[in-house]
């Protein structure tokens, strides 16, 4: 199938090879025009490197004209982190054409925004926007043009906006992702499974001493300790009573699975975290005012999850104190703004309207 990524980061690098690999039609978008002068001398490769050895695979096209990247295909593939989400989100809308998909994984409730951005632009197009709760694959780039993919996901929840198209927008991304795809619903369920705002505050923020001590810190080995996890399960337990409080089944993805040696299997299946922690290439320099645990999971994750658990009337104490800490290691008042309800536009639907344009889009 045609598939377009657009982005240039550790998700979007993974995404196009993996995609190139089973021998999809893949375009690489990226702004930045000499990045992509030097990816097209180098012949629009991507090395891809994974458990089964390196692998070279060639990109069908890599451009930073968004127009020849996303015309004719079916499935737009944005794995850029949600605060590049509004830039790119108005530089597409215009040319979304009927019946494609535009997947964030993940997005924190992204797909909202790039429904808005498609509305504002004045395309009427019937496009759907998806979004589910981890990026599929964890991974690092190891180069320019290297990509490494330690574990693949084995399941992945995923909500579409409006859920009315939810039956074609699955059926595009089920054949790029054949047998990990799992409906969850509307897309504010998709966002309610984001993994990101529940992992990484408590490891940023609780880790926070070795993090600005050490050249390079491993916050999934060293960093994942028994006090931490007891306050990742208890953040995350707010998560779940925020989906349950808005009517939301099971299954919720408790991230206690991740860590699991038995039990139910979390998206990226059984062992994830020891072969994450053995890979090495999460020991890296995290600058906290700068990275995108703070900017994007922290800031923006956290601050969706207390906007939405007002409507759910749930109390969200965790959320609330990382946010307030987190801004004061950024020197910033995390707890106004950020990604919420009022900010998304929709502060003033009450929950059965949010319900019904959810259904029915705009």
């Amino acid at each position: 199938m045609k598939i377009a990524v657009l982005g240039g980061g550790n998700g979007s690098f993974a995404a196009a090879g993996d995609f190139a690999l089973v021998e999809h039609e893949v375009r690489l978008w990226r702004r930045d025009a000499d990045q992509v002068a030097a990816h097209r001398a180098a012949g629009s490769r991507i090395h891809v490197k994974d458990h089964n050895g390196r692998h070279d695979v060639k990109l069908t096209l890599v451009t930073n004209d968004i127009v020849e990247a996303v015309s004719d295909v079916e499935l737009i593939v944005c794995p850029a982190p949600a605060f590049a989400q509004q830039d790119i989100a108005r530089l597409l809308a215009p040319h979304l054409c009927d019946g494609q998909v535009v997947f964030l994984p993940p997005a924190t409730f992204g797909s909202m925004i790039f429904a808005q951005a498609a509305r504002d632009a004045g395309n009427r197009a019937k496009a759907s926007f998806a979004e589910t709760g981890t990026l599929p694959w964890l991974t690092r780039k190891h180069g320019p043009f290297e990509v490494a993919i330690t574990i693949r996901a084995k399941r992945l929840p995923v909500g579409v906006f409006p859920l009315d198209l939810a039956p074609h927008a699955l059926e595009v991304i089920g054949r790029a992702f054949p047998d990990v795809i799992e409906p969850c619903g509307d897309a504010l369920s998709g966002a309610l499974m984001n993994a990101g705002c529940i992992i990484h505050p408590p490891l940023i923020v609780m880790n926070a001493g070795p993090i600005e001590h050490f050249e390079r810190w491993d916050i999934h080995k060293e960093g994942t300790q028994a006090a931490i996890r007891r306050v990742t399960d208890a953040l995350d337990a707010e998560r779940i009573a925020v989906r349950e409080g808005l009517g939301y089944g099971a299954p919720h993805f408790p991230l206690a699975h991740h860590y699991a040696k038995e039990g139910e299997i979390w998206m990226y299946g059984r062992g994830s975290h020891e072969r994450l922690t053995d890979s090495g290439d999460w020991r890296e320099q995290i600058v906290l005012t700068e990275h995108r645990y703070m900017r994007e999971d922290l800031r923006l994750g956290l601050s969706l999850l207390v906007s939405v658990a007002g409507m759910a009337e749930v109390a969200t104490p965790m959320a609330k104190a990382f946010l307030a800490i987190g801004g004061a290691i950024c020197g910033e008042d995390f707890t106004q703004g950020g990604r919420t309800l009022d900010t998304l536009g929709l502060g003033k639907l009450h929950r059965a309207e949010l319900q019904t344009l959810l259904r029915e889009g705009f």
